[in-house]
């Protein structure tokens, strides 16, 4: 009956078109009254408390970083270096928007920053150079999401904090996985590719590819500093946020010097939109995850996976599975705060790896971002590329089913990830 309550009420809510942040607190009052526990006061102290994080301080800087290198000049050079080295082979253009989403993926860990850029940048490329509009906005939508994997991730940070795991670790376990999802997109690619007649750019001369990496290594350097300096503790995740954003800042104003001054304040009311709708997400589901704990959800959870429980391959299929299906109707971060709390303790019940969970709880959000109807990047490449959301979506399938296959392949070998993260962390 609480999970019926629970779930009612904030399914009934999104139905009604009530924002999600407002959806959560209205199934947190749903479930006080439930319990015969509501106290405005409890409310909002829970509020408060949710947003009162240091590790969230992150969030803020990991964006306003993205802001500045989409306007500062870091991610149009990132591309250039990708078009570079990989533009001239057989459907060169793809493996361009595959290697510049990798590159910008370990700069701003935001898959909506990472795929707008990607999208303004290469769409136009492609369709021009002969590809299918579709497939290549599907494309650069799948390599997008890369980008809650290879860290610095905003996802990672948001989990961390609602898991209670260690994001340092998280950050190193995510670099193996991202880049086998980005290898998974390039073969699927590479299939795809072969199937259209379509004529590769001019093979760029030594001194092109060397100017072209001497013009990026100012933008190269900034994932260098931010994990050297989180294996060698020189820093936190959340100081490594703002060393991030302080280096964009620098490096595009005074070594490109393609932002002004005056292009500052739009840039920080941009990053500071997109960080208020991430915080009172956060601080709307930490009343519910209180809520779920003293509902003791969690415990019957257990009591309803039970017949997995000696299994964690089978427990392991049957939550992403359910991640999946919560995945095709929510966006990303709503997703991590409402179902951390109810399977974690799940997860340590069965003596998986916290670490390793996270990796392909995130992995799965990332993919839910290009699983229709609600598919955020898949909105944002059809905005940028002014296509038809069913045209986005056709064309992202054959990428989106290489990624999933990724993600079961981890499944079935935890080593994949877990070897990998040993080896970062030392």
């Amino acid at each position: 009956m609480t999970i019926f309550i629970f779930l009612g009420s904030l399914l009934g809510a999104m139905a009604l078109g009530i924002p999600i942040a407002f959806s959560l607190l209205l199934s947190g009052v749903a479930l006080m009254w439930h319990l015969d526990l509501f106290d405005a006061q409890i409310l909002a102290q829970n509020v408060i408390n949710g947003a009162d994080s240091f590790p969230l301080l992150a969030v803020p800087f990991f964006m306003l970083a993205g802001e500045i290198m989409n306007v500062g000049g870091l991610s149009k050079r990132i591309v250039n270096l990708a078009l570079t080295l990989v533009g001239h082979v057989r459907g060169g253009l793809g493996f361009v928007a595959i290697l510049a989403a990798c590159l910008l993926a370990a700069l701003s860990g935001s898959a909506v920053a990472d795929t707008a850029a990607l999208a303004a940048l290469l769409l136009p490329m492609m369709v021009k150079a002969g590809h299918d509009k579709a497939r290549s906005g599907g494309l650069i939508a799948a390599a997008g999401i890369i980008a809650p994997i290879i860290p610095p991730s905003i996802g990672f940070v948001i989990f961390g904090v609602a898991a209670n795991v260690s994001i340092s670790k998280l950050f190193m376990a995510g670099i193996v996985p991202g880049l086998m999802m980005g290898a998974a997109i390039a073969i699927a690619w590479y299939f795809v590719a072969k199937r259209e007649n379509v004529t590769p750019p001019k093979k760029a001369s030594t001194a092109e590819k060397l100017a072209a990496l001497r013009s990026s290594l100012w933008a190269l350097f900034l994932p260098v500093i931010v994990l050297v300096g989180l294996k060698f503790g020189v820093f936190t995740p959340t100081e490594a946020a703002v060393v991030a954003a302080v280096y964009a800042l620098f490096v595009a104003t005074v070594v490109y010097r393609e932002m002004r001054l005056s292009q500052l304040y739009e840039v920080f009311v941009s990053a500071a939109k997109t960080t208020a709708v991430i915080m009172f997400l956060v601080a709307a589901a930490m009343v519910s995850a209180w809520l779920i704990t003293v509902a003791q959800i969690p415990a019957q959870m257990i009591a309803l996976l039970e017949p997995f429980m000696d299994n964690q391959t089978l427990l392991l299929i049957a939550i992403m599975l359910l991640v999946i299906a919560v995945g095709t109707a929510m966006d990303m971060t709503p997703t991590i705060l409402i179902m951390t709390p109810v399977l974690m303790p799940v997860v340590k019940a069965a003596g998986i790896d916290p670490v390793y969970f996270g990796v392909l709880f995130i992995m799965n959000n990332a993919i839910g971002l290009i699983t229709p109807p609600v598919g955020t990047v898949l909105n944002v490449v059809a905005g940028v590329g002014r296509m038809k959301m069913d045209q986005v979506t056709r064309g992202v399938l054959p990428f989106m089913f290489a990624q999933f296959a990724v993600m079961f392949l981890l499944v079935l070998f935890p080593s994949l990830v877990l070897v990998p993260m040993r080896w970062f962390i030392g």
